[in-house]
């Protein structure tokens, strides 16, 4: 590897559980947003996510001795995240779901709203607002699903896991992780289907 290229996860890890803090600060760089984003789809409120993201990056670097590389760094970092956030969740006798949160239309900058159904430059504004309203549909649909369903699919379709990675993250059989994500796009699909007009069986 050239000088100039970024090191791997693993070889950070592994400088990491050499006792090297940089190699571990810039691990933390690389994912905080993305568990950021994870934990704000599980937790919705802002300064929660951030204490809970921090939590879990302690959690994970008093873990690091254990870590074998078993699984890649991110998804043994996801499930740790995960696992934080539902006892951060347990301990506030907080429920996951927020419905409040769920009628607000996405910020500019969050990445985890969905994005393909925004327009494009052009349309027209009946367009654009059908497309924000799809939008807000699609985020409405993944706030009112259950805990274990909008981890899937927001695993699956968000954050771009792979079937085993999630299984590994949500710690189950890959054939749970199927039916999950199934089930969360059939819901979802059920949401939209009033503003697509889309024929009964067509799924998102």
């Amino acid at each position: 590897m050239g000088s100039g290229e970024p090191d791997t996860d693993a070889q950070l890890v592994a400088r990491a559980q050499r006792g090297d803090q940089r190699a571990f600060e810039l691990l933390v760089m690389k994912y905080q947003r993305r568990i950021e984003r994870l934990i704000g789809r599980m937790v919705r409120d802002d300064a929660l996510v951030q204490d809970i993201a921090q939590e879990s990056f302690i959690r994970a670097y008093r873990a690091l001795p254990q870590f074998r590389g078993d699984s890649a760094f991110y998804t043994w970092m996801y499930r740790i995240a995960v696992n934080t956030a539902k006892k951060a969740l347990v301990d506030l006798k907080r429920d996951p779901v927020i419905p409040e949160s769920s009628m607000r239309l996405p910020d500019d900058g969050d990445e985890t709203s969905v994005r393909e159904f925004e327009p494009s430059d052009g349309e027209t504004p009946e367009a654009v607002l059908a497309s924000k309203e799809i939008a807000l549909a699609v985020n409405a649909a993944i706030e009112a699903l259950s805990e274990d369903l909008r981890q899937a699919i927001t695993l699956r379709e968000i954050e771009g896991l792979s079937y085993e990675e999630i299984a590994d993250v949500m710690n189950c059989p890959i054939g749970t992780v199927r039916s999950r994500i199934f089930r969360a796009r059939e819901a979802i699909a059920e949401r939209l289907r009033p503003l697509l007009d889309r024929p009964e069986g067509t799924r998102w």
